[in-house]
């Protein structure tokens, strides 16, 4: 079983989700609870902090892919932040950048929500 966490904070109006570990099959559930908890709690301006994820594998992404309409359609939107060239070469093979905000850091992705 691979080894994931997440750590969230608040940081004003906007919710982080920090990913430390692997983001697999295994574990993309836990993501997805997470998603769905800011969802049920009205809380849709999201930050995901990649600082610490090691990997991302194709379900990993397909969560990211499950929730956006969702988010988006509440007036919210999902932000990633601080990708390893490594998980961001996953994420741009994808086309993600052209669907989501990927910024250098997570001070960046909050201000986008706040200015």
């Amino acid at each position: 079983m691979s080894n994931f966490t997440i750590r969230k904070r608040t940081a004003d109006t906007v919710d982080v989700l920090e990913l430390v570990g692997e983001l697999d099959a295994h574990t993309a559930s836990h993501l997805e609870d997470s998603l769905k908890s800011l969802i049920e709690l009205e809380r849709y301006n999201i930050v995901v902090n990649c600082t610490e994820l090691a990997y991302i594998s194709s379900a990993g992404l397909g969560v990211f892919m499950a929730y956006i309409e969702d988010v988006r359609s509440l007036q919210g939107d999902i932000k990633l932040t601080n990708m390893s060239p490594k998980v961001y070469n996953v994420f741009d093979l994808l086309g993600f950048p052209t669907l989501y905000d990927i910024v250098d850091t997570e001070e960046e992705a909050i201000v986008m929500f706040t200015s």
